[in-house]
């Protein structure tokens, strides 16, 4: 597609991605990114632009000209030393960004949203685009940010805007610079960090296919609507099962009830809050997730959008490969 492409948060796990695709295509691309963040794996040609999503104020010079728009700016963690930032970046970063986007006179807007939203307590049945949210349902100030952002990019939408909204699952695979949370889960498994697990499911998808789905959203995505951009559902043993045969590594066999488990993130948070000032081991947000159902149908999305993602397990083989070889792992067990 002819015109400007402009991707916020283009240096992001997702957003490096799909910056590297829309550059492959032939696209003019700018990426908007924060203010010190590391660019420098961005393919050569793209225009880089510093700007704060969590002020208006520089950012309609950092969308003039944009023809499309995908915003993916977001801090994509569960828990942070502030969780004001959530609101901050998330939801009031969102309203800037759309709001400057429409002011530049885009023609095609995408909003990148999550699955973690779409959850519901005590729901059954697999969970697909349909699904109604209110923000009582909400776990925790990161679920709540996301859901705000969505419900204003709807909002906009349904005035006429257009705007279409994407919410992809856990992407897996290579170049998580920044440590998202299922790379995380990846890359502690791989050190033998991890001796317990919970009863939880998890829907993952290859990073590399989320960027190909915004890609086609953008494209023939119809404003209004929910594109679901999911893979595989796996219990979490199934994952590290996987994970095992992969590395070497023996998956853990205690299995940790939720009451232990939740007094455990209360007080990784405590001491992260406290103390450390870094990532708790665990997150009262993620451990309220892994209680509620995460068993995703993303196949009439994946239909709409001609979209089939590789195999989970050649994901994790990637992302196992790309920790092992950045150094972020210990040694394969013998």
């Amino acid at each position: 597609m002819s015109g400007l492409t402009t991707v916020t948060g283009g240096a992001g796990f997702i957003g490096g991605h799909l910056v590297e695709l829309l550059a492959a295509r032939g696209e003019a691309v700018r990426v908007v990114e924060r203010p010190g963040a590391d660019v420098s794996h961005l393919p050569s040609g793209v225009e880089i632009v510093f700007a704060d999503v969590r002020r208006r104020e520089g950012l309609d010079e950092a969308l003039r000209g944009s023809r499309f728009v995908y915003h993916l700016a977001a801090n994509p963690n569960l828990w942070a030393p502030d969780r004001g930032e959530f609101e901050a970046v998330n939801h009031r970063g969102t309203v800037h960004v759309l709001d400057a986007a429409l002011a530049a006179g885009a023609e095609r807007i995408l909003h990148t949203s999550t699955e973690s939203i779409l959850t519901k307590s005590g729901a059954a049945g697999p969970i697909d685009e349909d699904v109604r949210i209110e923000e009582s349902d909400a776990v925790g100030p990161y679920c709540l940010s996301k859901l705000r952002a969505e419900n204003h990019a709807m909002k906009l939408a349904a005035e006429g805007k257009p705007i279409v909204v994407a919410n992809p699952t856990m992407p897996v695979g290579p170049g998580d610079r920044g440590g998202s949370p299922p790379t995380r889960l990846i890359r502690d498994f791989t050190r033998g960090a991890l001796p317990a697990v919970l009863d939880c499911t998890l829907n993952l998808i290859d990073v590399r296919d989320v960027a190909l789905g915004l890609a086609r959203v953008l494209e023939v995505g119809r404003p209004g609507r929910r594109y679901l951009l999911g893979g595989a559902n796996l219990t979490l043993l199934e994952l590290f099962g996987i994970l095992s045969e992969l590395t070497g590594r023996p998956a853990p066999r205690w299995r940790v009830p939720y009451a232990i488990g939740l007094a455990f993130a209360h007080a990784s948070e405590l001491w992260a809050d406290r103390v450390s000032g870094r990532s708790p081991q665990a997150t009262v947000t993620g451990l309220k997730l892994a209680r509620r159902l995460m068993h995703f149908d993303a196949s009439r999305s994946l239909r709409e959008l001609d979209l089939e993602p590789r195999p989970v397990r050649e994901s994790l083989a990637d992302a196992v490969d790309w920790l092992r070889a950045s150094g972020a792992t210990g040694p394969a067990a013998r």
